[in-house]
């Protein structure tokens, strides 16, 4: 069985274009689904996350209208309590030894989009893990991470590298609308990344070699069973 660490934002708002605080962190299902999925089919995942503090859950996405209902709502509810101590204690990001691990895993929210998209420490794991050829699955605003990611020329890692993202469409019809402060999909292409996506609100994967990337929430089963296919 696999190692994997999953990078968690911990950050609890983002700034947005107006200067407002939005209230954010992760996302519910994001991180539910995919620790789930990956823990059941008897792999270790370690959460990890800046400076390691305990990652704040998008209180917007544990609403029954977010989350597909109040069954469910109250499912990622009862989950993230069952793994609190986890989120209570992950590890420090800067602390984190890529060689033992065989994959990394990066669920969205707009936390990453606060400081994941500009961690030193990510950029440094994420480099090594490319260079080693260990999975890297970010999804939804998961992406954003790649951007912390530069090699020793200061080039852009992931360049040239097919991913999905939350796409522009989704942000600005069923996100943080127009006062988005950035868009992870501008973002990324501006560095070069190719970017290819599905339907709005559709499960969407794209795999380029090590690299597996989803587009939305509803990619997120499908990106954790893409990891455990690569790995097995």
């Amino acid at each position: 069985m696999a190692n994997i660490l999953m990078v968690v934002s911990a950050a609890d708002s983002l700034t947005m274009k107006d200067g407002s605080e939005h209230p954010t962190g992760y996302w519910a299902e994001e991180l539910v689904v995919s620790h789930q999925t990956l823990t059941d089919a008897g792999n270790t995942v370690h959460i990890a996350t800046p400076g390691g503090r305990k990652p704040t859950v998008d209180q917007v996405s544990l609403a029954p209208e977010s989350a597909g209902g109040e069954e469910r709502a109250q499912g990622f509810r009862d989950y993230i309590a069952k793994i609190d101590g986890e989120l209570a204690h992950p590890l420090v990001l800067a602390d984190v030894d890529i060689a033992g691990y065989d994959a990394v895993v990066m669920p969205g929210g707009h936390g990453p989009m606060a400081d994941m998209h500009k961690d030193a420490d990510l950029g440094r794991l994420l480099v090594a893990a490319n260079k080693d050829g260990k999975i890297i699955a970010p999804f939804c605003h998961g992406p954003a991470g790649l951007l912390s990611a530069t090699d020793d020329d200061g080039g852009f890692t992931f360049k040239g590298r097919r991913l999905t993202v939350f796409t522009n469409e989704e942000e600005l019809g069923g996100g943080t609308g127009e006062n988005t402060p950035w868009l992870v999909e501008d973002a990324l292409k501006e560095k070069g990344a190719v970017v290819e996506n599905g339907a709005a609100w559709s499960s969407n994967v794209v795999r380029d070699g090590n690299l597996i990337t989803g587009q939305n929430p509803q990619s997120s089963e499908d990106v954790a069973k893409e990891v455990l296919a690569a790995l097995s």
